[in-house]
């Protein structure tokens, strides 16, 4: 038995959340619906503009453990803050949701806590304007083998790969689980990010069990249609994830393929439905459960984070697959 099921590496970074009007994200040269990174400068700018600002822990890789989290199983994750007020907010309320923190808090140096300002638009859209702070200096040295090497299955975050010393991490970190036994895989997390790191993404999936990642971010990593973006895809990873909106989820694994229908929802706050898709599937992968039940378990979980405010779950988990008899 592995100490964790799931060990996730990512940005530890405090949320912040706060609705806007489009004319708001247009005078303030948002664009909307996108993640983009931002300076210092900018993100101060962008925090006090913020009204009636709502705070919680944050990071693609850690809302993902959140989900897991609820769902019953050992978690840990692996991140960089530093020891301010945020960055002991983080740990804390990580520890408290049930997932270890395994780095403590950083003293010493100049950079703070990572924070992202997210504005939600009305139409439940949002716009992520990330300073990554601290999290910027995540390196292989924080990457322990007690736990990377003690990992079933474990989750990267293809937002490493805008920092080198994030991206070495990442690589050391997939490495110690596999030679140990485990399953490694990505979120590409965004077709920007695709974008800038496609010949290192190219690179990287062929070595990984699992990728998962939206229909732009596959057209953006193979650079065609979807269609033959995935044959290619299925032909290189050992487990592919494919979410489309609205439209059915496509899992594939060598010759087997699963076409999961997608219950449309009217979101409040569309935050978190990448990250809470992947903590259904990999809840249903990790615990042995059918390509299409570990699809459907993936959009269960994303229709329920999107029904209100904020990233996470507020639900029991469990309790909707039972519901839907996927346990």
């Amino acid at each position: 038995m592995k100490r964790y099921q799931i060990v996730g590496i990512g940005n530890a970074i405090v949320d912040v959340f706060a609705q806007a009007d489009d004319s708001f994200l247009e005078m303030m040269g948002i664009e909307k619906g996108i993640m983009q990174l931002v300076e210092r400068e900018r993100g101060e700018l962008l925090y006090a503009a913020m009204k009636d600002r709502v705070q919680a822990p944050g990071g693609s890789v850690a809302n993902t453990l959140a989900g897991l989290g609820n769902l019953g199983l050992t978690t840990a994750f692996i991140g960089r803050v530093h020891d301010d007020a945020l960055g002991r907010f983080y740990a804390t309320s990580m520890a408290a949701g049930g997932t270890d923190f395994v780095n403590a808090p950083v003293p010493g140096g100049e950079l703070p806590t990572s924070r992202s300002m997210i504005f939600v638009a009305p139409d439940g859209e949002r716009s992520m304007n990330t300073y990554l702070g601290i999290s910027s200096e995540l390196g292989p040295e924080d990457v322990s083998d007690a736990v990377a090497g003690d990992a079933a299955v474990l989750f990267l975050e293809g937002y490493l790969y805008d920092k080198p010393k994030g991206m070495q991490a990442f690589e050391r970190a997939a490495k110690l689980c596999q030679a140990a036994g485990g399953q490694a895989g990505i979120a590409l997390s965004d077709p920007f990010c695709v974008d800038r790191h496609r010949d290192d993404f190219r690179r990287l999936v062929k070595d990984l069990d699992y990728v998962i990642g939206n229909e732009h971010e596959w057209s953006s990593l193979y650079q065609t249609d979807l269609d033959a973006a995935l044959k290619q895809a299925a032909a290189e990873v050992g487990l592919v994830a494919c979410t489309r909106s609205g439209d059915e989820v496509i899992v594939i694994r060598g010759t087997e393929r699963a076409k999961v229908p997608v219950r449309r929802v009217v979101p409040v706050d569309a935050t978190g439905a990448g990250d809470q898709f992947a903590a259904g599937f990999l809840y249903g992968i990790a615990t042995g459960r059918s390509l299409e039940v570990a699809g459907r378990m993936g959009c269960v979980a994303a229709a329920e984070v999107i029904s209100h405010f904020g990233a996470r779950p507020e639900a029991n988990l469990a309790d909707l697959f039972a519901a839907e008899g996927l346990i």
